[in-house]
């Protein structure tokens, strides 16, 4: 039994849907021919692109798609950006059936503007629909009515290489009732708005992390493959642990060995020498603690195809961490996610201890180099087919 547990928690992505009931939502998703458009008549001023903050603007408009049991997915409408209204039982108010996702556009410096890699975003929220119970759709039809959107609000795309546009799909159960079961109403919606850099300490500067076992983000069996609202609120208090003991962000870890698993809602690399001599890069399996972020398989994506190093995805043990500084074989640490792209690491709060990770000292080579490939296919200033236009 105790293999047979083994191999199914590998499989995070399962084969067949969670929620049996979904399956028949598939072959009646909405279209994006179907699309209708509400113009905005009072359009706001665009901020000034060098004093964005991240998650505080939004733009003109917005997506919107309603589903229910009886009625099926209705017609997607792009309309003024305004206020949900919802029954004070919505399903999403009290059980958190709801998920979301985080994806970007960009101005390149042909002044198209791009997404970056939008399919694994779309492919992410289908499973966490399914795990979440509600209905299911058609990716590709969900894609192009964000791309529309896009379009509608192509002036927030800020004309800067160092802003985007933050694309947030949403998802969420309205079932107008209580109890603990499939949402029998749903919604989509989509908003976006201009962003700049997501920490405070700038685009690439490192930051500190602490380290704490008492602290768990997720386990084996529950949802941290998924993004789910329920994934992110309940790390805030944990955050505010951090703060106070002078670190900016959590490395979580997970069980009796300690397993390095994420680090605040980034996805976590480590660059070193081995034992032997031979230098790989490290990051945690996807084996359903972690979130499989599009970021994190893009750098190893990159990594494979320029065949300098190892590149490994297995466990990762605080011990192995710890001896490995002390040994002088790590080389850099640092987190990947689409609001930051890459965030190096320079230091580490473990059992009263502080280690400084000499991430920045070391250039860092690897992180820059990650960061400004995938800026550069982002901006239009590497042509590839995982920046497609938009406009």
């Amino acid at each position: 039994m105790a293999a047979l547990r083994k191999a199914l928690h590998g499989r995070f992505i399962q084969p067949l849907p969670f929620c049996l009931g979904s399956l028949r939502f598939a072959s009646t998703s909405f279209k994006a021919a179907d699309l209708t458009i509400e113009r905005n008549p009072t359009l706001k001023p665009k901020p000034d692109p060098s004093k964005l903050l991240f998650g505080k603007q939004f733009s003109d408009h917005m997506l919107t798609i309603y589903w229910s049991e009886e009625k099926g997915w209705q017609a997607p409408q792009i309309k003024p950006f305004q206020n949900l209204s919802l029954h004070p039982a919505a399903s999403a108010l009290h059980y958190s059936i709801e998920l979301f996702e985080g994806m970007k556009a960009f101005r390149g410096v042909d002044n198209h503007v791009r997404l970056f890699r939008p399919m694994l975003n779309m492919e992410r929220m289908h499973r966490s629909a399914d795990r979440c119970c509600l209905p299911l759709f058609d990716k590709g039809e969900l894609l192009e009515c964000i791309k529309k959107l896009v379009e509608v609000d192509q002036e927030w795309v800020p004309y800067s290489t160092d802003a985007s546009l933050y694309i947030r799909p949403t998802f969420i159960g309205i079932e107008p009732s209580l109890g603990v079961a499939r949402a029998g109403h749903a919604l989509i919606f989509v908003i976006i708005g201009p962003v700049g850099p997501y920490f405070t300490t700038g685009a690439f500067n490192p930051v500190s992390l602490l380290a704490d076992p008492a602290y768990v983000r997720a386990c084996r069996g529950g949802v941290g493959a998924y993004k789910m609202g329920g994934n992110y609120g309940p790390t805030i208090a944990i955050q505010n642990v951090a703060v106070k003991q002078g670190c900016q962000q959590v490395l979580w870890l997970y069980g009796e060995e300690e397993e390095i698993t994420e680090v605040g809602t980034m996805n976590l690399f480590i660059y070193w020498t081995t034992e032997s001599g031979e230098k790989e890069l490290l990051t945690p399996p996807l084996d359903g603690i972690i979130l499989p972020g599009v970021t994190r398989q893009s750098l190893l994506d990159l990594a494979r195809q320029w065949g300098e190093f190892k590149v490994t995805e297995r466990k990762i043990v605080m011990k192995e961490l710890i001896d490995g500084l002390e040994a002088g074989r790590i080389l850099e640490v640092f987190g990947a996610g689409t609001a930051c792209v890459v965030c190096p690491v320079g230091s580490l709060l473990y059992r009263g201890k502080t280690y400084q990770i000499p991430t920045m000292q070391n250039g860092p080579d690897l992180a820059k180099r990650f960061h400004k490939e995938l800026t550069d296919i982002q901006y239009g200033r590497t042509q590839s087919e995982w920046a497609p236009l938009v406009v």
